[in-house]
């Protein structure tokens, strides 16, 4: 089916990208730990987030384990104003005549 007349064809694709991992009891040092997550993050912005869309997230857990997850937390559209949502401004209608 073809699209509809007026439809914007975009590849943006707004779910979050993330790179994370689980370490071992033993398997880590805060050093490593402080590194991993540097590198994580680095190549986050590294494919075009900005530095206020990059989620970090270690936790610790009790038997000395440890997830990462560093993401990109992307907007809902791609040119989605800071703040979110559109306004009319956006829009090729004029509803001042309507």
């Amino acid at each position: 089916m073809p699209p509809r007349k007026g439809a914007i064809m975009s590849l943006y694709q707004p779910e979050p990208v993330e790179i994370s991992t689980r370490m071992r009891p033993g398997e880590w040092t805060e050093a490593s730990l402080e590194e991993l997550v540097t590198t994580y993050r680095a190549k986050i912005l590294a494919m075009g987030a900005a530095v206020s869309e990059v989620v970090t997230e270690v936790v610790r857990n009790d038997d000395g384990s440890v997830a990462v997850a560093v993401s990109w937390n992307k907007g809902a559209y791609a040119d989605e104003p800071e703040g979110g949502g559109f306004t009319n401004t956006e829009s090729k209608v004029d509803t001042a005549e309507a």
